[in-house]
């Protein structure tokens, strides 16, 4: 089995959501945004897939890196292809990036499963087959009624636990919001949810990623006295010596890393330097659900949670084959959107939540995504 084709179709689809200059999204009125579609094809007729942003997945990064290391091959040896794309990174990782390793690994393991036809949590080996999901609350904004005030956090997350979400993760306010970023805003949005949701819901926070070692501090010290169960990336994660101090400051379990580079290989740099309680990945931002899962392990052999950064099927398949991952991050979510619409791309959700507040694996092959594809076909731009 080789693999004899890749290619890209990069289409257009309706969204209510809008970034803001600082890249955070925030609903808004119905637009246009494009997305692409990875297809990798084996010469049976065997394909796999996986959505990607279109800048991600170039045509130049798809003809000098990825159809270089993958064309002829044979797409079951995941790892080896993975590590040749990433020995490729030397001096070219501007072009060639971790995400983009993350979309052409994902392809892979889809197209595997779907040549099985096994789902890939089955594929490499499921520990549960549904996962607790915490809400994931958008950015704050200054949206009459949105998340503008500590009240509409705290009247989102009562509908939020009356949806049957065990767990609620706010993000606070960052600029361009006029006046943020600010600390006792923060804590006073975390003390509106605590009051709204009671003492049995588990709360967390991803806070302004830039705040000093001594706002960092404050943040903690007051999520201390409201119970929370961690604290997010307050600072910028390339200093692992801040967040190694303020683990060392707080009672409250510290995070991280998230969007620090150096895939699995850099967590385990911060657990050695014990920056981090509980360790963060993604498939997104550590090249794939193979390294991934490497840094699940990793965590589980030093006996710590790692929690998974983002939604999707990827992410949630990870959270499934790790006996140390507690939580499947469900959002981002915001009084003006209803996030179990879907998108039109797929059939159907690949994260629907059960009345308890579970996330249940789909039994289709492959990722488990149900594509639309005569949605796509005709939406396609040049």
């Amino acid at each position: 089995m080789k693999i004899v084709d890749i290619n890209v179709r990069v289409f257009a689809h309706t969204t209510y959501r809008h970034a803001d200059t600082a890249g955070h999204a925030h609903p808004g009125p119905a637009h246009k945004v494009n997305l692409a579609l990875l297809t990798i094809v084996a010469d049976d007729g065997t394909e796999g897939y996986c959505f990607s942003p279109p800048e991600i997945v170039r045509p130049h990064v798809l003809d000098k890196f990825i159809k270089k290391v993958l064309i002829g091959q044979d797409p079951f040896d995941r790892e080896r292809l993975w590590q040749e794309l990433a020995h490729w990174q030397r001096g070219s990782a501007a072009q060639l990036t971790d995400r983009t390793l993350a979309i052409v690994d994902c392809a892979l393991w889809d197209l595997a499963g779907r040549k099985l036809a096994v789902p890939v949590h089955k594929l490499i080996g499921g520990y549960r087959d549904k996962v607790r999901a915490y809400g994931s609350i958008m950015c704050g904004d200054e949206l009459e009624g949105g998340l503008a005030t500590p009240e509409d956090y705290g009247r989102f997350a009562e509908k939020l636990v009356k949806r049957g979400y065990k767990g609620i993760k706010l993000h606070t306010w960052m600029p361009p919001v006029s006046w943020a970023p600010d600390v006792k805003m923060d804590l006073k949005a975390c003390a509106a949810v605590r009051e709204a949701v009671g003492p049995d819901i588990h709360l967390m926070i991803d806070a302004f990623h830039w705040y000093s070692r001594t706002e960092a501090l404050e943040l903690g010290k007051g999520l201390e006295k409201l119970s929370f169960d961690w604290i997010e990336e307050p600072m910028d994660e390339q200093s692992s010596a801040s967040y190694a101090w303020l683990a060392a400051n707080l009672d409250i379990p510290v995070l991280g890393p998230e969007s620090a580079g150096g895939k699995h290989f850099s967590r385990a740099e911060w657990i050695t330097s014990n920056a981090c309680d509980i360790l963060r990945t993604g498939v997104h931002d550590v090249g794939g659900i193979s390294p991934a899962m490497k840094s699940m392990h990793l965590a589980e052999s030093f006996g710590m949670y790692c929690e998974i950064h983002g939604n999707g099927a990827p992410n949630l398949i990870v959270a499934a084959c790790s006996k140390n991952a507690k939580w499947y991050e469900r959002g981002l979510l915001h009084p003006f959107l209803e996030y179990d619409d879907g998108f039109e791309y797929l059939n159907a959700l690949v994260d629907p939540m059960d009345e308890h507040g579970y996330v249940h694996l789909s039994d289709k092959p492959g990722l488990g995504e149900d594509i639309n594809f005569a949605f796509i076909e005709a939406n396609l731009v040049a």
